[in-house]
C-alpha cells in the first residue's frame, strides 16, 4: 500500500512571513520537502496544497505537482481534506512544509505501519470509525534533553503498550513523581497519516474543549474516540519557525553538501 502526500502550504507566518519560499541553498523550503518526500518508496505522489498564487508558480517552476484550494481553511488539516476529496489514494500524509531536513526513511516507516495496522492487521475492519477504529497514525522520538521536555513549544506524547496514543500536550507528561523512577518522554513529530474516507469525518467535527486548550488538533480525534498510532521513529526533524531556525537549517544543509 502507498499513500499520497499533500504539502499544505501558506503565504503567510506569524514567525517568519513567505516561509514556504525562503531560499535554502538556493531552492525554495517547498522544494526541499517536495523532493524529500518524493523519495521516500511508499509515496505514490506528492501535491502542494495551497491557496497563493506565488507558492502555484514556485512549485510548477520546478516541476512539482500543486492544486489550488479555497482561501477560508482554517487548518493545514481543512486544506489537505479539499485535495484528497479529488483523489482515489485510500491512504494521504498530511506533511508539513516546513521540513527542509526530512529524512524519507520516516515517510516509509510512518506508511508501513500504519498500512499494516489499519489495514492488514487483526484491526482491519470494514467499520473503521467508532469507538475503537483506528484512523490517524504519527511519528514520536525519545527526548534526551531536558530542556525540550519543559518546553511548550515542544509537543510531548503518551502512549499505550501497544502504541496507540493517550494524550498530546504541550506540558512535560508523563510527570515523574518519583525522582528514582526512570522515566522515557517522547516529542511529537507533527507529520500524519489518515484514512482518506477519515478526513472528512474530522473536518466536520467542532474543535474540541482539550484541543482549544492545548492548542493541538490532534486532541480532537482522542476526544471523539478515534486511535491514533504513533510510530517511533530514531531520526530527528528540524521545523523551521523562525528565522533562527531558518539558517540553523542552511547551515545543516551546507555541511552536507561539503562532504
Amino acid at each position: 500500500m502507498k499513500a499520497t502526500v499533500i504539502i499544505p502550504a501558506r503565504y503567510g507566518s506569524t514567525r517568519l512571513d513567505a516561509k514556504p519560499l525562503a531560499d535554502i541553498c538556493g531552492k525554495p523550503m517547498i522544494q526541499h520537502v517536495y523532493e524529500r518526500a518524493m523519495e521516500a518508496s511508499l509515496v505514490e505522489s506528492v501535491t502542494v496544497a495551497t491557496d497563493d498564487r506565488r507558492i502555484e508558480q514556485a512549485v510548477r517552476s520546478f516541476g512539482g505537482q500543486v492544486v489550488m484550494t479555497a482561501g477560508h481553511h482554517q487548518t493545514g488539516t481543512d486544506r489537505i481534506s479539499e485535495v484528497a476529496a479529488r483523489i482515489s489514494t485510500p491512504v494521504i500524509v498530511n506533511l508539513q512544509g516546513d521540513l527542509p531536513l526530512l529524512v524519507p526513511e520516516m515517510l516509509d516507516q510512518l506508511i508501513g505501519e500504519f498500512c499494516e495496522s489499519a489495514l492488514g492487521g487483526a484491526e482491519s475492519s470494514p467499520t473503521w470509525y467508532g469507538g475503537d477504529g483506528l484512523v490517524m497514525g504519527t511519528l514520536k522520538r525519545e527526548i534526551t534533553s531536558a530542556e525540550e521536555i519543559y518546553n511548550p513549544n515542544v509537543v510531548k506524547v503518551v502512549t499505550d503498550a501497544r502504541g496507540f496514543a493517550l494524550y498530546f500536550s504541550r506540558s512535560s507528561i508523563p510527570y515523574v513523581r518519583d525522582v528514582k523512577t526512570a522515566g522515557r518522554h517522547y516529542k511529537h513529530y507533527g507529520v500524519y497519516i489518515y484514512l482518506r474516507d477519515f478526513l472528512k469525518t474530522f473536518t466536520q467535527l467542532s474543535p474540541s474543549p482539550l484541543e482549544q486548550m492545548e492548542k493541538l488538533e490532534q486532541l480532537r480525534a482522542l476526544e471523539n474516540g478515534y486511535k491514533i498510532k504513533v510510530i517511533e521513529t530514531r531520526h530527528d526533524l528540524v521545523e523551521v519557525d523562525t528565522p533562527e531556525d531558518l539558517e540553523k537549517v542552511r547551515g545543516l544543509l551546507l555541511k552536507d553538501v561539503k562532504r
